[in-house]
């Protein structure tokens, strides 16, 4: 065998080089929740130590000035249930949140439906129909109370076609005012739900449809026996959304009636700012505050597992 001048042969008295060392790193097995501490004392110094601080007070006569004040036990509370406008207000606010969320959701649906169709205009309707949600809530019940009032456009508009007779005082009689809040509430937010509908219904696999289509299925079966349980997700956020938001109501009340006439549209939320800052009666109003949080805790829990349960029997 001839070699090159610059070739050698292989030393095979000496050992290859050893292979580079691999480096083994620990596995985390931990997060470094340490991370989260800052995070943590903030969130406790902003809400949980006022939070358990106001549950407290609760259980006392407190006006909010004085800084002595006296224990009373479950006074405030034995207080609101011999107290008319409490018992009313809790009232209200079940109603509001219930009929917001059977309209709301309702209505959202049917937007979700019509602009899920092959229209050429459906896009311009999905911005024109949203269009409410994004607007502050406080500039909506303004804007609404000058429609529904005595001399509004909406009486106004009925007079100029002849129907005097459905002129109403709707922001000042005890029997409308309440409605007339929910049907403010019902069109400021549908367009909010048919958005989360509509995402529900885009899910939703073509070729189901064309198949149910094929084996003789209307529009509506197709719609109850294959759209609706396909849509439990969207329900399961509508109705969690729109609940809550129906028994925390307050801002479109207080701008639109105030509360009144007398406290016909007094909700727990007014009532607690009235009691609050009108009459200094903090400790019942914190205490209505308690009442407020746990009928939100037990709504939006209930109404989770319920929820939940059916989105799982759905999937």
């Amino acid at each position: 065998m001839t070699l090159a001048p610059d070739e050698q042969l292989p030393n095979r008295d000496h050992s290859p080089d050893p292979a580079p060392a691999t480096v083994t790193y620990r596995a985390r097995t931990s997060a470094p929740w340490w991370f989260m501490v800052p995070a943590l004392l903030l969130f406790a110094f902003v809400v949980l130590v006022p939070s358990v601080r106001g549950v407290y007070y609760a259980f006392t006569d407190w006006d909010g000035l004085d800084p002595h004040y006296n224990l009373v036990g479950f006074g405030n509370f034995t207080d609101m249930l011999h107290d008319e406008d409490a018992v009313q207000a809790i009232w209200h606010t079940l109603l509001i949140a219930v009929s917001i969320t059977i309209f709301q959701n309702a209505l959202g649906l049917l937007l979700a439906l019509g602009v899920n169709s092959a229209i050429k205009s459906r896009n311009l309707l999905r911005v024109f129909l949203f269009a409410p949600a994004v607007v502050t809530p406080i500039v909506t019940a303004y804007l609404w109370r000058n429609l529904l009032g005595t001399d509004g456009a909406i009486n106004s508009l009925f007079g100029a076609v002849g129907l005097d007779s459905w002129k109403q005082d709707w922001l000042g009689s005890p029997d409308l005012a309440l409605w007339a809040v929910i049907g403010v509430i019902v069109w400021q937010y549908a367009g909010y739900s048919m958005v989360i509908f509509l995402a529900g219904l885009q899910s939703v696999p073509h070729e189901i449809l064309e198949a149910a289509a094929i084996d003789g299925a209307g529009p509506v079966r197709r719609f109850w026996s294959v759209t609706r349980p396909l849509l439990a997700p969207a329900f399961t956020i509508n109705l969690m959304l729109s609940i809550i938001g129906g028994i925390k109501l307050f801002d479109q009340v207080y701008a639109l009636t105030g509360g009144g006439p007398g406290h016909a549209t007094d909700t727990l939320s007014t009532l607690i700012y009235k009691d609050a800052f009108a009459l200094s009666e903090f400790g019942y109003s914190i205490a209505l505050a308690v009442v407020l949080t746990i009928i939100v805790a037990v709504a939006s829990t209930g109404q989770y597992f319920v929820l939940s349960r059916n989105e799982r029997a759905a999937s």
